[in-house]
């Protein structure tokens, strides 16, 4: 199958006038999506009640829709599930991990990770105590540092200011030959790019739905336990759904088999309605084409932005191998500029200290809507558009 862009755009919600660089951070909204989670709304929720959760599915959701995923991120059958934040699955996958490799105390990651995935890294740490500590390094010398004294690696496989992509296959086998366990974090890969995560052979991995799947804000996370680990991991968030039978109410714990002791809470019915009616667009879509289409779409924007605004530095690797599906520049002043941008029908967004941030899906963003993008910021930083007061004015969300 070859992919039809200008047929998958049809599909997306689109505001007239506007080039959308920020699907990266949170994606447009499906056209099919608002029907889909009013025929749930008022057809389930609204006419079967509490017996939605047998008659309409809802208790399967979790696994039917994370098979779903499993497709974009090469993994196997039954091995994903849905529900919670990224946050907490990041959490129950360290902390799963963790007790895997109960004869090494330390964590690995680099300076490049998401705050949050740190922050929950340092959590749990606290929690353990008896030594346990966080260890971050540079992106580039993570290989570096990766030996036998390390018992899990955590890493963002794109990072997510400058889009800098991680060699998942070369430092899971490093990891592997070390002894350590491998958690990725697919927030800037699940639906921008191939991920192959049975054929690296990696442990755990997690991923949020709201950016390249498109499932609205606050759309639900997704976590990955490797089969061959799937039945003796515990879950350190032992959740009445991941009970192997939630409505025995037994007073003790008893994990559920395989991906499904990974469950938590209760799950976000409306907001996964939303998802699957965004992964449905997968169906006329392969994720090689689209990212053969975002290379070339990056490529364009980079070369094009270099030859009319020389005071933007680059951020983001001219290597394909090493590019995520962004692009970013450096500037002191890269919020009131991307202000400016805003302002004039180009959405992307900003990153502390001195980052702007442009995400390119190639399902809805296309060649001319980058030469376009191009000569809006061109006139921006040649005119110095963006040195007005009122761009200057940090929003709570930048």
């Amino acid at each position: 199958m070859t992919t039809d862009f200008a047929a998958t755009r049809a599909m997306f919600h689109l505001p007239d006038g506007i080039i959308y660089l920020d699907g990266n951070s949170l994606g447009p909204l499906p056209r099919t999506a608002a029907a889909r989670v009013a025929q749930v709304v008022e057809a389930e929720w609204g006419r079967m009640l509490i017996t939605g959760w047998n008659k309409a599915g809802w208790m399967e959701q979790p696994s039917r829709v994370g098979n779903r995923i499993a497709t974009l991120i090469g993994a196997e059958a039954g091995s994903v599930v849905m529900g919670d934040t990224l946050s907490i699955k990041v959490y129950q996958a360290l902390a799963a991990a963790v007790e895997m490799n109960p004869s090494r105390r330390v964590i690995l990651s680099d300076t490049g990770n998401f705050p949050s995935d740190l922050y929950m890294a340092e959590g749990l740490c606290r929690t353990l105590g008896d030594g346990y500590t966080l260890k971050t390094v540079a992106p580039e010398a993570v290989a570096d540092h990766i030996d036998d004294t390390v018992a899990v690696t955590l890493l963002t496989e794109v990072d997510y200011r400058t889009g800098r992509k991680h060699d998942m296959a070369a430092l899971t086998a490093l990891a592997h030959d070390k002894g350590a366990i491998t958690i990725w974090d697919l927030a800037h890969s699940a639906g921008a790019l191939p991920v192959h995560l049975a054929a690296c052979g990696a442990d755990f991995a997690v991923g949020c739905t709201y950016k390249y799947l498109n499932s609205g804000p606050g759309g639900p996370a997704f976590i990955y336990v490797a089969p061959r680990h799937a039945d003796r991991v515990r879950p350190a968030l032992s959740g009445w759904l991941g009970h192997e039978a939630p409505f025995a109410f037994d007073l003790a714990y008893r994990p559920g088999g395989g991906i499904e002791r990974m469950r938590v809470g209760t799950p976000p019915v409306l907001q996964m309605a939303a998802l699957e009616a965004a992964l449905d667009i997968w169906d006329a879509a392969t994720i090689e084409d689209v990212r053969a289409a975002c290379l070339a779409l990056t490529d364009q924007f980079i070369a094009g932005v270099e030859a009319v605004c020389p005071t933007l530095t680059l951020a983001t690797p001219r290597t394909h191998a090493q590019r995520g599906s962004q692009v970013s520049f450096r500037h002191a002043q890269g919020y009131a500029i991307m202000q400016a941008m805003i302002a004039r029908g180009v959405i992307g967004d900003f990153r502390s200290p001195d980052i702007l941030r442009f995400g390119f899906t190639p399902l809805f963003i296309g060649a001319d809507d980058v030469a376009r993008a191009i000569a809006i910021l061109a006139d921006v930083m040649q005119n110095d558009l963006w040195d007005r007061p009122e761009y200057k004015t940090r929003a709570r969300v930048t």
